[in-house]
């Protein structure tokens, strides 16, 4: 966590006044080029240690009030479950690289309190490898664990591993078994380490690929559907996937050129970290509540700029690797605001508007462009901190209008990307000028053709005619996710402001129109 590059501030007139949009062109869905499959990994999650991202927010302990199974809170997990989470990165983030695993195993009321340094918290350890688990197989999700290479050992990480992992009759392995799980652990991926540059460590990216080398060499599953195979360790198909940190370009530089000369039977990685987050203008100074359309618009061109991001970062791993082996992994992403008056600032809670749900689904959108590439990332973060998909007070719980876009988008997990053709049109605020409609199309694992629709202009409703080549549609039936401001937000206390609604469209004669309404996200499969 907050290492990420920050993006350039917005500076805007005193006065700014909309212009008048130009209106997108027709869409046409190129059935006949498909693409590359949208990892499913793309819609990943992260919970870290920090604020009460955890503590209240998934773990209240198996003594509370609070409906749980074994400590786990029941409503969170039912709402994670309902948008078929793929996989959670934990424990960190900046938490990661202070992180001694051995802390949280064991029985609960003999693990040490410990220090969270970079978040001024104590961390009683009672939410630990074990329960982290047992979370990740309640919402259905796999494991993304990040490794400490900061103030850890190739050692202690290579232990974690094993007591997570291993099969055989080891002493970690007994270990685990007593702790009450004697089966092995699966862990999809592993981070090694966690923003190196910055509060990882401050190392070169030479210093860095050092270790790297040490930690994937030593670092990995043990369990025997993943493990690789002992002559020259070959990997297979299910195999954990080693996550290097590409902090910025050097790094990238660094790391890609060692893969390159590297060889197999010593040491690689299957992944490489990105971290982006968006501000809203100065880090932590944007509110997320009461706002205006000159920081709606500001956000939201500052949200687009990941696609040049990534564009630019594929690019130099191309350099290395034109086949497009190594994944480039978007595991930190989000919007990161001002926290809330009255809250503990270090704990980053924020609210959650429409706005932000809107910059979800461009997000997503980029992903999805870009998913030759780009196979995971992970928004920051699940639960009460920064761009949130659920809000928890004591027993209260609220979905946010980023929960919902998620929620929508569930039919593009592992779908094909289909090439779309449009012009998008323009919206216009100031000195800012924004796609107007921004839109991407796959085929569902259903079989279906879906789209995915985002009218970023706060003011004005959008008709655009959709074709699909080869095979007209005969309607559209999906839901739209707007409200009244681009402001609004789900609260405890009164029935949600932001949530789906259906919508179904029927072509006239022969022609399919679909209506967007101002500042909405649109999802719909068409019917042929």
């Amino acid at each position: 966590m907050a290492g990420a590059a920050i993006s350039v501030v917005l500076t805007l007139p005193a006065i700014v006044l909309a212009q008048t949009p130009v209106a997108p062109g027709p869409l046409t869905v190129q059935v006949g080029r498909p693409g590359p499959v949208i990892n499913r990994d793309i819609f990943g999650q992260m919970s870290e240690h920090l604020g009460q991202g955890i503590y209240n927010g998934i773990w209240v302990g198996k003594d509370s009030k609070i409906p749980n199974v074994r400590g786990i809170r029941s409503d969170v997990v039912s709402a994670l479950r309902a948008i078929k989470v793929p996989v959670v990165r934990w424990p960190g983030g900046c938490f990661a690289d202070n992180y001694n695993w051995r802390d949280g195993v064991g029985p609960s009321d003999k693990r040490p309190v410990t220090l969270n340094a970079n978040w001024g918290l104590l961390e009683p350890n009672a939410f630990g490898t074990n329960e982290f688990m047992d979370f990740a197989n309640q919402i259905g999700a796999a494991a993304y664990v990040a490794v400490n290479i900061s103030t850890g050992s190739v050692q202690q990480a290579s232990d974690w591993l094993e007591y997570m992992t291993v099969d055989k009759p080891t002493t970690l392995e007994k270990e685990r078994a007593s702790d009450g799980h004697p089966a092995p652990y699966e862990v999809k991926y592993i981070g090694m380490g966690n923003e190196m540059s910055g509060c990882g460590g401050a190392m070169s990216p030479s210093d860095y690929v050092e270790h790297l080398k040490l930690y994937a060499s030593n670092v990995d599953s043990r369990n025997p559907d993943q493990a690789p195979a002992s002559l020259l360790r070959q990997r297979g198909p299910h195999a954990a996937m080693r996550v290097a940190d590409g902090t910025d370009d050097d790094y990238i530089d660094a790391v890609m050129r060692a893969w390159q000369g590297h060889q197999s039977w010593s040491w690689s990685i299957e992944g490489l970290s990105l971290h982006h987050y968006t501000w809203g203008g100065a880090a932590m100074s944007s509110p997320s509540t009461g706002f205006g359309e000159q920081q709606y618009a500001g956000l939201l061109k500052e949200t687009m700029e990941m696609e040049g991001l990534i564009a630019q970062r594929s690019a130099l791993m191309d350099k290395y690797d034109p086949k497009k082996s190594v994944a480039l992994i978007v595991d930190e992403w989000g919007v990161w605001l001002k926290p809330l008056p009255g809250t503990n600032p270090l704990f980053l809670r924020q609210q959650n508007s429409l706005r932000d749900a809107i910059a979800a689904s461009l997000n997503l959108n980029i992903f999805a462009r870009h998913a030759d590439r780009v196979r995971m990332t992970n928004i920051a973060q699940m639960v009460n901190v920064l761009q949130s998909m659920i809000l928890t007070d004591n027993a209260k719980m609220v979905l946010t209008p980023t929960y919902y876009v998620y929620k929508m988008y569930v039919p593009f997990q592992d779908a094909q990307f289909i090439p779309i053709s449009f012009q998008g049109g323009r919206y216009s605020f100031g000195n800012i000028t924004l796609q107007k409609v921004d839109a991407i199309a796959a085929r569902g694992k259903d079989g279906k053709i879906w789209l995915a629709l985002t009218n970023l202009d706060p003011d004005h409703d959008v008709d655009i005619t959709i074709d699909v080549a080869g095979a007209p549609a005969q309607a559209a039936v999906g839901q739209v996710l707007t409200a009244a401001r681009v402001d609004a937000v789900n609260t405890f206390d009164a029935p949600p402001e932001v949530m789906p609604k259906p919508v179904i469209t029927q072509a006239v004669d022969g022609k399919l129109v679909l209506y967007l309404p101002s500042k909405s996200v649109t999802v719909v499969f068409l019917q042929p």
